[in-house]
């Protein structure tokens, strides 16, 4: 073989290998000729930018990007080619890039100069940086939400607190009064505070600070509990009908979440309705198999109880549809809207092992649904107010542990009046001290206060000590028990803030009567 031979077997075979990187490169690789006219690209750009490779060929590299830079690029070339100053070439920077359908995208774009046949030619690497990008967002959303969960969980302790008192005094104050005014008043302050309640109740939902205490429900109930409300709130420019199935299965869920979801759901309808529209509330029971499961983000196949609210309102762009369940989100001019409804309403279903799903057409309405697992236990029973007599005690002891003086002063007289003997501690530290001097048949402590030592660590330390102690914990703000550092337990027994008289009598009752159960 010849010398001239020998050198076109090489350069040939240098060209394939350049051929096949080219192919096989993940990024998009572009190459321009000194007037920024295209002369090689390789598959990964096609595919990035959704043109055929020869579509490329022959054409001014600007036509991937939008303006400013469509406008200036020829410019920055012969800027560079009479200075010398770089912008890109031999740097790198994060640009934008412009696919074949007009959407933009983010991307690293490295430039490198080489001369051919004495011209001067550029070699352009793109990277999307579309998933990275997400990543960062999405980790500035979380912390976002972590720290006004922080703020949101100290209010809710302290506001729950407050609820506490409020709502203990009033119950109390009903009992001895004697004219229907009188009586009116106080039931509508009561009504306000246990609005307030569920208030602060969604307020830890979303800052995912609460403590959920799923319960076997049936969701009809809590459609028909609320439909006086719901005429009142929605106006009367809005109809509100129910298609309710009549054999409902029960599910087993927070029921503060479905009634938070419902009314989320409805106030959202009605603002998409500015001139009057129909609402209409469904439930129903779906067999979800896997052909459908494939069509509801892979949720599981199985039995669900389903929740729809549908609208005949303004209904929703896609571009809006695909976002409305991300936090902070809002389509509402400032002030009017937070943007974390429908993210909550999201959050719970998944949290409850469910979904939620959104369709809608812009100038015909939306439809959201809402999938719950079915639950085989048909619902229990609550005690209510008039079963207060059958839960009275017989003077056993109950330790009550509460750092908040008057949150403590209103336990030791509701704990009295149920007939019980209390002993009161303001910390974990002088409950242990009591403890050790005192028969105590069960302990009722706050999980969050201040000392060192929580109500939590403080029940792990009685458990030890006093192995057949009974402990109820009570919290408006149950962080530790929502955290890692709590193992799951059976036994774990929790009075949520701020609770009713008879709800009180129930956890004492059943927590005492466990005891015995286990004895």
């Amino acid at each position: 073989m010849s010398d001239t031979e020998e050198l076109n077997s090489s350069l040939l075979g240098q060209a394939r290998k350049l051929q096949a990187i080219l192919e096989s490169a993940v990024d998009a690789i572009i190459t321009i000729d000194g007037s920024a006219t295209i002369t090689t690209v390789n598959p990964a750009a096609a595919r990035l930018f959704g043109y055929e490779q020869h579509e490329f060929l022959g054409r001014n590299v600007h036509f991937l990007m939008p303006e400013p830079y469509h406008s200036e690029h020829d410019g920055y070339i012969r800027n560079y080619r009479t200075t010398g100053r770089r912008k890109i070439i031999g740097i790198g920077r994060e640009v934008t890039g412009r696919r074949r359908d007009g959407t933009l995208f983010p991307m690293h774009l490295a430039v490198s100069e080489f001369e051919m046949d004495g011209r001067v030619h550029f070699t352009g690497i793109i990277h999307d940086l579309s998933a990275h990008k997400a990543t960062e967002m999405a980790l500035r959303q979380a912390q976002k939400m972590e720290a006004m969960g922080q703020l949101t969980g100290g209010i809710a302790h302290d506001f729950n607190n407050l609820l506490t008192v409020i709502i203990g005094n009033l119950e109390m104050l009903e009992g001895k009064l004697t004219t229907p005014l009188q009586r009116e008043l106080t039931t509508e302050a009561l009504e306000a505070a246990d609005l307030g309640a569920r208030l602060t109740a969604r307020l830890l939902a979303f800052a995912r600070r609460s403590h959920l205490e799923p319960e076997s429900v049936n969701l009809n109930n809590f459609v028909v509990g609320l439909t006086d409300m719901l005429h009142r709130t929605l106006g009367a420019t809005i109809y509100l009908s129910n298609a309710l199935t009549p054999n409902l299965w029960s599910a087993r869920v927070d029921p503060s979440q479905v009634e938070s979801a419902i009314v989320n759901l409805a106030v959202n309808a009605r603002d998409a309705m500015p001139d009057g529209g129909r609402l209409l509330i469904e439930t129903g029971n779906a067999a979800i198999d896997a052909d459908m499961s494939a069509m509801l983000d892979g949720m599981p196949p199985g039995d669900y109880v389903r929740l729809s609210v549908s609208d005949t309102g303004t209904g929703m762009p896609l571009s809006v549809r695909e976002r409305a369940f991300e936090p902070f989100f809002t389509t509402k001019e400032q002030g009017k809207g937070t943007g974390l409804g429908l993210s909550m309403i999201y959050g719970f279903a998944k949290q409850s092992g469910g979904l939620a799903t959104i369709e809608s057409t812009e100038a015909k309405g939306t439809t959201v649904t809402i999938y719950l697992p079915r639950h085989r236990v048909e619902p229990v029973r609550l005690h209510g107010a008039d079963d207060l007599a059958a839960m009275q005690g017989g003077g056993q002891v109950i330790l009550a542990v509460e750092d908040d003086e008057r949150v403590r002063k209103l336990t030791v007289t509701r704990l009295s009046q149920l007939g019980y003997t209390v002993l009161a501690a303001a910390s974990g530290a002088d409950a242990l001290e009591m403890l050790k001097s005192n028969a105590v048949d069960l302990l009722f402590t706050d999980v969050v206060m201040p000392g060192g030592m929580s109500g939590y660590e403080l029940r792990q330390q009685v458990r030890s000590l006093y192995p057949q102690m009974p402990v109820l914990l009570t919290s408006g703000y149950a962080e530790e028990l929502a955290g890692n550092q709590v193992k799951p337990d059976a036994d774990l027994k929790i009075l949520r803030k701020p609770y009713r008289m008879a709800d009180l009598a129930s956890a004492i009752d059943d927590a005492l009567k466990a005891r015995g159960s286990s004895a």
